[in-house]
């Protein structure tokens, strides 16, 4: 017992009786980790072995060598002078430990070292901790009969329901009878089937839904009316830095899903949280608006090295320069060489009648966006639109803007999204205008594949 005095509390829960793979350094003299060593073999099941990181300023062991240094399996990279991730990850196959133990320190490693390494480790299901933090990987224990594919995000408004509908609609004109599995943060409290059969108009369902207090522009109402297939919504609340959310109903609704036998199985994620199931393939959808190092570093790269395909979307000026889409994908292929990478951008799509007739467009789109989106609908629709709104997602300020546009439309045109249905809809209603629903289809426009069908082939073979 005397022997553990040094380890922190905190240290102790974690490594009780668990078999350990540890991370050492240089820049400890032996003698010291060793110290360290012994201390947590009280503790642990067993200490499997070491990788060494790094560092020779304090390593002179018997003969030089760090192998001799210590009496375990010792794994290093050839290149001290790099962060030896994929001697970590063959450590880890080979010896099969239950987590990774870091005892190394600045300046072997930093904060932007340890991610990385929690990104691989989280890859691999495997906890990484030190002395006062421990990274968990998100859950993938619940394995299906069912062919599955989870559609993951890196953040909010990236177009991850957009990228499901598309995705969904053309696996169904493939012949394929899948079924959507979507969370939100106002999903219901318990996993709701919305049956595609069910009789009644959009309009009609959508308000009964919003009536009843429900959530009615949640991404499980949009996927089921823009795919006509069976969807599945469920809530989750809080996240985790790797995407697991604090609580959620969603393996409820795989259990669900399954039972019914969707052909595939599509889990569709809900900002940067992850559906917590385990998923046969992976698409990883990443906004060209945002910030490389956003992406590629911290916890993006544990999704990057999920993904079996990565969509950049809205990859287009004047959103995302051509420089700033170059440096993603390049940092894509470098995290995960063999992942397949789209160039992607959204393009409207009309569900309803709006062909020449006046229309008040809403949406949840940044300025930008909302002109694109305006220039083609009246190219391919050949819409006059009298007023528009992005305030979907401020309700304030979007009755504002309904109060002062609708009254010279025919037609509101909106996303199903935010205050879609609660305050754009049932204003439209009261001012006698007809619904449309707008859905923001992908297109494909470079990458490594040249096609939805290319991308589509990597998820479902």
């Amino acid at each position: 017992m005397a022997a553990n005095r040094g380890l922190t509390p905190f240290t102790s829960r974690l490594i009780e009786e668990r078999d350990v793979l540890v991370l050492i350094d240089g820049e400890h003299y032996p003698p010291v980790v060793r110290w360290a060593l012994t201390n947590v073999e009280e503790v642990a099941r067993e200490v499997s072995g070491l990788v060494f990181l790094g560092g020779r300023e304090k390593v002179k062991g018997r003969g030089g060598s760090i192998e001799a240094a210590y009496d375990l399996p010792v794994y290093s990279g050839e290149d001290l002078g790099s962060l030896p991730l994929e001697e970590i990850k063959a450590a880890c196959l080979e010896l099969v430990p239950d987590m990774v133990l870091d005892l190394s320190d600045e300046p072997v490693v930093n904060y932007e070292d340890r991610f990385r390494i929690a990104s691989v480790l989280g890859q691999l299901g495997l906890p990484y901790c030190g002395a006062d933090f421990c990274f968990n990987p998100p859950s993938r224990d619940l394995e299906l009969e069912h062919k599955s594919i989870g559609i993951l995000g890196t953040g909010k408004r990236v177009g991850k329901t957009g990228v499901s509908v598309t995705l969904t609609n053309l696996i169904s004109k493939s012949g394929g009878e899948p079924i959507i599995v979507s969370m939100g943060r106002g999903g219901p409290p318990e996993p709701e089937i919305i049956e595609s059969h069910r009789e009644g108009s959009p309009v009609d369902r959508l308000l009964e839904a919003a009536r009843a207090g429900r959530h009615a522009a949640s991404d499980c109402w949009e996927d089921a009316l823009l795919t006509g297939v069976t969807t599945i919504g469920c809530r989750r609340c809080g996240g985790g830095m790797a995407g697991q959310p604090v609580i959620s109903n969603v393996k409820d609704g795989a259990i669900l899903a399954d039972e019914l036998g969707g052909d595939p199985i599509i889990f569709e994620g809900s900002g940067s949280t992850i559906p917590p199931v385990a998923t046969d393939r992976d698409l990883l959808v990443v906004g060209g608006e945002q910030k490389p190092e956003h992406v590629l570093g911290y916890f993006g790269g544990y999704r990057v090295r999920r993904a079996d395909v990565v969509l950049i979307t809205m990859a287009e000026e004047p959103t995302a320069t051509r420089c700033k889409i170059d440096r993603i994908k390049r940092g894509v292929r470098e995290i995960n060489p063999d992942v397949e990478v789209a160039e992607t951008v959204f393009r409207p799509e009309v569900f309803g009648e709006v062909r020449g007739r006046k229309v008040f467009l809403a949406t949840t789109a940044a300025e930008d966006g909302l002109r694109r989106i305006e220039e083609e609908l009246i190219a391919n629709y050949h819409v006059q639109v009298t007023g528009r709104s992005n305030n979907l997602s401020n309700k304030l300020a979007l009755r504002k803007d309904l109060s002062s546009g609708l009254r010279d439309a025919d037609v509101l045109l909106t996303e199903i999204k935010a205050g879609s249905v609660s305050v754009a809809v049932e204003s439209a209603l009261e001012h006698g205008l007809d619904i449309a629903f707008l859905h923001n289809r992908i297109k494909v426009t470079g990458g490594t594949v040249n096609n939805l069908s290319q991308v589509l082939e990597h998820l479902v073979s």
